[in-house]
């Protein structure tokens, strides 16, 4: 059975269309001193396969909860699929006596999996933190999908050099255009430095493509670049929507034309689901393991 967890119920109905498979009837509470309860009265099979976005600390004691759960229902293989992982960018210790949260994170929840499915952690290495067989999907082609066709000329660009990869995967997807990225220095959260290169954007429709969007200060410093530079339409195409702390109005002011987000996060730009990828990813492996 299919497993959601509150934060995605959307793409785990899409998953059990796609596996052909039923959804089980999960129920989340909430207890007067503020602890949460996730549980699934009802389950049939051996197998769940759990759908939980950790955008949260909630939605990670859920997390916890739900693989507890389901082995208490009697199944006998867990499959955790972590649409959106969060602490995924507390890869390393800040400072000494820091924690490595992604670590931490992991650490908990493999104890209670069979196998672990991501999609395009920020950092790949997290996938070292888990206990068991791990996979990695890569969403960043379906951006594509709701791109309008006949893009002018179009231009795939990254914010910074370690997402040209996600630019190109979105340009090949499309079947057109070039691609090209930022040079970005960081100088705090809030605080950053983009230069663009000395392609030419004017008149040319352009698509920023990244992995996640949090406060969106990096994505709308691009945009404005982008406009000051004479682009005709500026669209922006990330995995991961997390849009937090006025992001969306950020980004409206900056002038985009429209942005593309896919269900690992449910927001209103969820326009594309990664249901398929994650399908095939469960299926290649139990290919592999029979």
């Amino acid at each position: 059975m299919i497993v959601p967890g509150s934060s995605s119920q959307a793409l785990a109905s899409a998953l059990a269309t796609e596996l052909n498979k039923p959804l089980a009837a999960v129920t989340y509470d909430q207890f007067p001193d503020g602890e949460t309860l996730a549980a699934v009265p009802e389950f049939d099979g051996d197998r769940a396969i759990i759908v939980a976005t950790t955008d949260t600390n909630d939605t990670w004691v859920e997390l916890l909860q739900l693989q507890d759960a389901v082995i208490e229902a009697g199944a006998t293989e867990v499959i955790t699929v972590i649409p959106y992982m969060g602490y995924t960018r507390q890869d390393r210790a800040f400072k000494s006596g820091h924690p490595v949260s992604a670590r931490a994170m992991a650490r908990a929840i493999s104890p209670t999996t069979d196998r672990v499915i991501l999609i395009n952690p920020h950092e790949r290495s997290v996938a070292d933190f888990f206990d068991g067989h791990v996979t990695i999907c890569d969403a960043a082609p379906h951006l594509a999908e709701s791109l309008p066709s006949g893009l002018s000329e179009p231009l795939f660009i990254a914010p910074d050099a370690g997402a040209i990869e996600l630019a190109t995967a979105v340009r090949d997807e499309y079947g057109t255009g070039s691609t090209d990225y930022f040079e970005k220095t960081r100088h705090s959260g809030t605080d950053v430095d983009m230069n663009i290169t000395d392609t030419n954007v004017s008149t040319r429709d352009v698509v920023v493509v990244d992995d996640i969007i949090a406060t969106g200060v990096t994505m709308s410093t691009a945009v404005g670049h982008l406009n000051d530079g004479g682009a005709a339409r500026v669209y922006i195409g990330c995995i991961h929507p997390l849009l937090a702390r006025g992001a969306r109005t950020r980004l409206e002011r900056a002038g985009i034309e429209r942005v593309i987000g896919t269900d690992t996060i449910e927001r209103e730009v969820s326009a594309v689901s990664v249901a398929p990828t994650v399908a095939a990813a469960i299926e290649a492996v139990d290919i592999e393991t029979r």
